[in-house]
């Protein structure tokens, strides 16, 4: 903890001169610019995965028509046609996942307020003002709704909104023009996720209100990468 609590003091440091007291905030946005640069060949790997899942959907019905009264023998039929491919029914999921320690470190660490012992510096640093470890109940206890605070929340949740209104768009034009992915049959369940996953990024906007600002951050900055991204790999 203490070691990646250095690496955003030394970003900040590194900001300082262009973002001034907002050089923490800056150090988040880039080092979340980073974590997706790295996981991109991943995203990249998982794009062609997902369109060769949509691809063995032909496949998938004739077993439906001719095992769709034994659902055991159709899982394995499913998870076998799966392995002759090559093709990997919870593609994309692994570049979210790779992601999740570091969104996890960072909320860990802008709501303690001791790290190794120490006071926690980081919990210095703000936002236009507004505190990156405080939440929006905080904001709107400290200046009300249109506070300095107030204000950064508000920002944000629009930038949030506009960011879950085009990955709602992307999610259903995709399942609209291809072939209904429903992977049930090889992993129980996943075709329920995969039809609700169009409105997850709505959810975003009740986790930006309720976590450290920090983590806010983090959060809307790799959910926009990931828009962008597919919007890129799957045109």
């Amino acid at each position: 903890m203490s070691v990646f609590a250095s690496l955003v003091e030394r970003f900040a440091a590194l900001l300082e001169p262009l973002f001034h007291t907002s050089a923490a905030a800056a150090a988040i946005i880039l080092l979340t610019a980073l974590v997706r640069l790295l996981v991109h060949p991943l995203s990249r790997a998982a794009a062609r995965g997902q369109k060769a899942q949509r691809a063995l959907q032909p496949k998938i019905a004739e077993l439906r028509k001719k095992h769709g009264k034994n659902p055991e023998r159709l899982q394995r039929a499913m998870l076998e046609l799966h392995a002759a491919e090559k093709v990997s029914p919870l593609a994309g999921c692994l570049p979210q996942l790779l992601q999740l320690p570091v969104f996890f470190v960072l909320f860990y660490l802008f709501s303690r307020p001791t790290i190794g012992g120490e006071t926690n510096a980081l919990l210095e640093h703000d936002l236009l003002s507004a505190p990156l470890g405080k939440r929006w109940t905080d904001a709107l206890g400290d200046g009300g709704l249109f506070g300095t605070a107030g204000l950064v929340y508000l920002a944000l949740f629009a930038l949030v909104a506009v960011v879950a209104w085009f990955g709602y768009r992307q999610s259903r034009r995709t399942m609209s023009t291809s072939a209904p992915v429903d992977p049930d049959g090889a992993v129980p369940g996943l075709g329920a996720v995969t039809r609700v996953m169009p409105f997850m990024s709505f959810f975003m906007l009740v986790s930006v209100a309720v976590m450290p600002l920090a983590a806010a951050l983090y959060l809307v900055t790799s959910t926009a990468w990931g828009t962008a991204e597919r919007a890129l790999l799957h045109r």
